[in-house]
């Protein structure tokens, strides 16, 4: 059963290494994070699960490496610790998607040695039924699940946005903001698939994952950050 959980942004940029001379900008976001995951720390859990966005599905086994070469930075990081185990044959081989090695890097930097880890990368063209079905199935694979869930909000709410500057994408940001603090699976369960992938919203797919784990959990919720300093919808949330 869910019993907590944590939402935090997804972008590479997170890392101070690769941010590098912007890194003072995402100071905050960073802090919320930290304090979301200490959240999941307090929650007992049995089981922490990761939850990214991705181009394809797949797991990911604890100790599971990450790269940050593709943005230029020599940096390696793993999803939780590396307990030197030979992967199990359901997971997936290779190195993280980016969405995974940011929690990677995140879990490093909190030290999380609460819970054993796995990792799930969702498709993001996964649709909002489909991840409802994968999130129930996470909710039940421990006693006690915790989750940790990547993924941003619009890419399109300024005119140097990745996206563009699209009038609908602070409309967008504000209600997901909402239903993530307020821990409305319904809500983010109900967000329109297309208008997000129009928005180039990576969040969504992850975002309906946690919904269809926490029905039936009675979770309150609780919006740390909310901001868009690239113009990309950045939230931190937690569920407890």
């Amino acid at each position: 059963m869910l019993v907590a959980a944590a939402v935090c942004p997804a972008p590479p940029l997170l890392v101070p290494e690769v941010a590098a001379g912007a890194a003072a900008e995402l100071g905050d976001a960073r802090t919320a994070c930290s304090d979301a995951l200490a959240v999941l720390a307090a929650s007992r859990p049995d089981l922490l699960v990761v939850v990214g966005a991705a181009a394809e599905g797949g797991g990911y086994d604890q100790g599971t490496p990450g790269s940050f070469a593709g943005f230029g930075v020599d940096l390696t990081v793993t999803l939780g610790p590396d307990l030197g185990e030979a992967p199990s044959r359901h997971a997936s081989t290779g190195t993280l998607p980016a969405s995974l090695a940011v929690a990677g890097w995140l879990l490093g930097r909190a030290r999380w040695a609460a819970a054993p880890v796995a990792g799930v990368a969702v498709a993001e063209d996964l649709p909002p039924s489909g991840c409802g079905l994968l999130g129930a199935d996470l909710g039940r694979s421990a006693a006690r699940v915790a989750m940790l869930v990547l993924g941003d909000g619009s890419a399109c709410r300024t005119l140097k946005a990745p996206g563009y500057l699209d009038e609908r994408a602070a409309g967008f940001d504000a209600a997901a903001a909402r239903a993530l603090g307020a821990a409305d699976a319904a809500a983010l369960a109900a967000i329109d698939a297309g208008l997000a992938a129009e928005l180039q919203a990576s969040g969504r797919a992850p975002w309906q994952v946690l919904a269809g784990a926490a029905q039936g959990a009675d979770l309150v919720g609780r919006l740390l950050y909310e901001d868009a300093p690239y113009g990309v919808g950045y939230m931190v949330a937690t569920w407890s």
